[in-house]
């Protein structure tokens, strides 16, 4: 196979950069970089060389060498890294020699689809190293972790087993049984398919809590001009992200940025003020804060206490009432306990709900803040956000496990029903490759290129 070569390491600027090669001419190509074809390295340790430009025969760096002897190796290949200072010039130079030399450029995820295709990891483990990579907070990573090293698929193998046997039996009584299976050993079929339909259905409702630490949530800000919206990003952030004035229609386009409640990403999008314009700018502001509303998980629909509410601040409560969403009632500091009570009240009247939760905030003092932050993250999260068991966490994991629940679900179905086993043993086979697809075992290859797609080009 063609030696590889990437930047292993982020792009800019950095202390230290690292070049990785894979493939069979590795160790060749490092050879000519340095200009020894004596260099022969022990495996494993580290070797400080110098690095030149094959054009002039100058010094281009001093770096550490490192060679990995396959099949001990990230890829199971022959691989090299170079470690050299982080200067994006001088690792354009390193890359280009090896190129040079030999080796072609690595595509998105080669790196790893190479350790999955030489039996170093499997697909879940894979794809681990993606999410780590990504992670936003600290419980991301460990579940990364956890998946990296096999947990997903230690736990995948007994059922798949378990699913394996109950075929096998089925598959039998076809072959060199000529009545029906006793029914005994129906029963002992239809016990066993029941605990693994079981396995399967827990291990994918602990979705929910693992694509919640994954992922997080979508939380717009919204309300009239002057609520106090950007000032309440702000603070959420802890920082000036927001332009605040008392100039009503100051944000006229959206802005994005992340922090997180505990474990939970949240993705904070500050909007522009609703209200009816002429304004051209605004009023596409506007209409792109409206579409906001729809797509956000949460909402956070914004009141002035210190102002009397108007019709605007209804009609936005109205379009967030079919969105989880939750109401606060900004600027308490300037006004009273009394008044404060006395706004909520009647809003309550005017919304024809008495019961309906308020949070009652300062954006300015942050009073009120930690409260909210609660609120914003109470919907999402579930009883499994704080265990110490492995969650599932991947969108296509899931698809697969609830997948392989129904078809044993309707093998089960169909053999209450006495049907044939050649019909029982259709959908365990489906559920077995269903399985076998989240640990890469039967896994297409244009399935693989989308998701190896989706990695560093130095993974």
């Amino acid at each position: 196979m063609n030696t590889i070569v990437a930047l292993a390491t982020p792009l800019g600027r950095s202390g230290i950069g690292v070049i990785r090669l894979s493939g069979d001419d590795s160790l060749t190509i490092v050879r000519s970089l340095i200009g020894d074809e004596t260099f022969s390295p022990k495996a494993r340790t580290v070797h400080l060389r110098q690095l030149c430009d094959q054009t002039n025969s100058d010094v281009i760096d001093e770096a550490l060498v490192t060679y990995f002897r396959a099949p001990h190796s990230f890829t199971g290949e022959d691989v090299v890294e170079i470690s050299c200072h982080g200067s994006p010039v001088l690792l354009r130079l390193v890359i280009d020699a090896c190129l040079q030399f030999g080796a072609r450029m690595a595509d998105a995820g080669e790196f790893s689809l190479r350790a999955l295709a030489n039996g170093r990891m499997d697909l879940a483990e894979a794809e681990a190293i993606r999410d780590l990579i990504d992670a936003q907070t600290t419980a991301a990573a460990r579940q990364a972790v956890r998946q990296m090293s096999g947990e997903l698929s230690h736990s995948l193998q007994p059922i798949k087993d378990d699913l394996l046997d109950v075929i096998v039996v089925l598959e039998s009584a076809i072959e060199f049984v000529e009545d029906d299976l006793p029914e005994i050993q129906l029963e002992n079929v239809r016990t066993r398919l029941r605990s693994i339909a079981d396995e399967v259905r827990k291990m994918s409702a602990t979705f929910k809590a693992g694509n919640l630490i994954r992922e997080g949530i979508r939380v717009a800000i919204v309300g009239r001009p002057n609520v106090g919206k950007s000032s309440l990003f702000n603070a959420l952030l802890g920082s000036d992200r927001a332009i605040v004035t008392a100039i009503a229609g100051t944000t006229r386009d959206q802005l994005h940025e992340k922090f997180t409640v505990g474990n939970i990403p949240i993705s904070l999008i500050d909007t522009a003020g609703l209200r009816e314009t002429t304004d051209t700018v605004e009023s596409i502001g506007v209409e792109r804060s409206l579409r906001t509303i729809a797509d956000a998980d949460l909402v956070v629909a914004m009141l002035d206490v210190s102002e009397k509410e108007n019709d605007e601040d209804i009609e936005i409560l109205k379009q967030v009432e079919a969105t989880e969403h939750i109401i606060v009632l900004n600027k308490i500091d300037k006004t009273d306990r009394d008044g404060v009570q006395k706004f909520g009240k009647h809003l309550r009247s005017m919304l024809g709900n008495g019961a309906i939760p308020f949070v009652e905030l300062s954006a300015k003092s942050r009073e009120g803040l930690d409260a909210l932050k609660q609120a914003l993250v109470h919907p999402f999260a579930p009883k499994e956000i704080n265990s110490n068991s492995f969650l599932v966490s991947d969108a296509r994991h899931y698809d697969l496990l609830i997948r392989a629940n129904e078809e044993i679900e309707n093998s089960m179905d169909l053999l209450e029903k006495k049907q044939s086993e050649e019909i029982v043993l259709i959908g365990l086979h489906n559920a077995l490759r269903y399985l076998g697809q989240i640990t890469g075992e039967t896994t297409t290859e244009d399935m693989l290129t989308r998701i190896f797609s989706t990695f560093c080009i130095g993974k």
